[in-house]
């Protein structure tokens, strides 16, 4: 059973998915606006709440600028709903931090499907980041704190960011590919995602403090992926 943040305004809908989710044995907290959303998550304890499902129609906020600001203040999993369904809106909210979405309408038995599926990534990340120090050089990362330090500072990722890293270093010294990458850190699908990997790691060269033409750690292998590697050897 996972605790589950609803965050939709439509009482009717709300009222429709409490019911769905409820019955899947889920435990729902619903809310009807954004910044009712912010408040329980910003006064919830750690681990209280599972995951986030977030309309994007909301009356007090934009419901993108909603998901900004909660991926200010946790990590946990959103999925959102949104009635849009142009690529272009969809990798933008991935972007903005989103785990997954669903396309409005959509039937409780699939938005079901998508928080079970979001719960076991979660759970495999979890169990793959118990403990975990990775160092590659000067580069230490701290998958359990979610804290990386490039030569002894720190570094300011956003989550995206901090999981795309993680990802590398794990795999340090091989090439990975944007395929993977999506597949893995995105955890999506990866129909043609090239675009958004690449500006994610444009993102992360300038935080390392290295450009594609002069890479310290970050290796771009042409026509292939990129490679994390130790600069020391």
């Amino acid at each position: 059973m996972a605790t589950v943040l609803l965050v939709e305004d439509d009482a009717n809908v709300r009222a429709a998915l409490t019911r769905a989710l409820s019955n899947a044995g889920h435990a729902v907290r619903p809310v009807g606006a954004a910044l009712e959303a912010l408040r329980h998550i910003g006064t919830a304890g750690p681990g209280t709440i599972d995951l986030v499902i977030l309309d994007l129609g909301l009356p007090d906020l934009d419901g993108a600028d909603a998901l900004r600001m909660l991926r200010g203040i946790t990590d946990v999993p959103v999925i959102v709903a949104t009635a849009r369904n142009d690529e272009t809106s969809m990798i933008r909210l991935l972007n903005a931090g989103a785990d997954d979405y669903v396309t409005k309408p959509f039937s409780a038995a699939h938005l079901q499907a998508r928080v079970a599926a979001v719960l076991r990534r979660g759970g495999q990340r979890g169990e793959q980041h118990t403990a975990q120090v990775t160092t590659t050089g000067s580069l230490r990362i701290d998958q359990s704190r979610r804290h990386a330090e490039l030569d002894g500072t720190a570094l300011d990722l956003t989550r995206r960011e901090f999981d795309l890293l993680a990802y590398l270093a794990e795999h340090a010294g091989r090439v990975v590919t944007r395929r993977e990458l999506v597949e893995q850190v995105w955890r999506q699908p990866y129909l043609g995602a090239e675009a958004t990997v690449d500006v994610h790691l444009s993102w992360l060269r300038r935080k390392l403090g290295e450009t594609a033409a002069s890479p310290r750690l970050l290796r771009t292998v042409r026509g292939v992926g990129v490679m994390l590697v130790d600069e020391r050897r």
